[in-house]
């Protein structure tokens, strides 16, 4: 992958997030989409965004009993997805039939600890520990499970990598340095990531609310 930064383009309207995604098309190597654009802009607007000719990667999180999961992993075949998101925590078998639903050379790789969360919040859900060892715990159910690799934090991705040499890592929640945090715990830079081993970089606001999105989506590219 020549870039591995992904734009997140999380935006309310379908016209703005073109816009922005055109703006810095040729400084990203894909497009991730989740929840909040899905919910709103629903296949109308990915197949508007995969006009742009990047790679999409939704990054929707599936999570039910394995049936479920698997008619919606197949209900998304027609849009063609790069790589699709289910949580590991979802189990064994979920991932499996995940796998098995998936289109041809669509990569589905499994989340194991949302960026947003610490120990504290582990704790609160009943999950005792700390949280990388609960994302190498999940990692390994995803590996065994046959997915092609997961969605972890920065802190995570060198010793996941370690212990999976050929997986896919996606991390998120990254932000340059000496810029804010906002609601993400357990940040790293984008260079820091790649240098760890992360295979996709995910970057939203540090590129969506810069003053000018092309200069930031271009410095970022050039500390890769």
């Amino acid at each position: 992958m020549s870039n591995p930064v992904y734009l997140a383009l999380d935006l309310p309207r379908l016209d703005e997030a073109k816009a922005l995604a055109n703006r810095v098309k040729a400084h990203v190597g894909g497009i991730k989409l989740g929840l909040e654009f899905f919910c709103a802009h629903g296949h109308h607007g990915v197949h508007e965004i995969a006009r742009i000719g990047l790679p999409i990667f939704l990054d929707l999180k599936f999570h039910d009993i394995p049936n479920t999961v698997a008619g919606a992993m197949q209900a998304i075949h027609v849009l063609e997805p790069a790589i699709v998101t289910v949580h590991a925590s979802g189990g064994r078998a979920m991932m499996e039939d995940a796998k098995a639903a998936a289109g041809n050379g669509t990569k589905v790789v499994a989340v194991t600890m949302l960026t947003s969360l610490d120990e504290r919040d582990l704790a609160r859900t009943g999950v005792m520990g700390n949280a990388h060892d609960q994302v190498l715990r999940l990692a390994e159910l995803a590996h065994i499970a046959g997915l092609d690799g997961v969605v972890c934090s920065g802190h995570e991705v060198k010793s996941v990598h370690g212990q999976w040499k050929d997986g896919f890592f996606v991390v998120p929640g990254l932000r340059l340095a000496g810029h804010g945090v906002g609601d993400q715990k357990r940040v790293v830079t984008p260079r820091q990531a790649r240098d760890d081993g992360a295979s996709v970089l995910v970057v939203g606001r540090p590129i969506s609310r810069a003053d000018d999105p092309v200069e930031a989506a271009r410095n970022i590219e050039a500390t890769l």
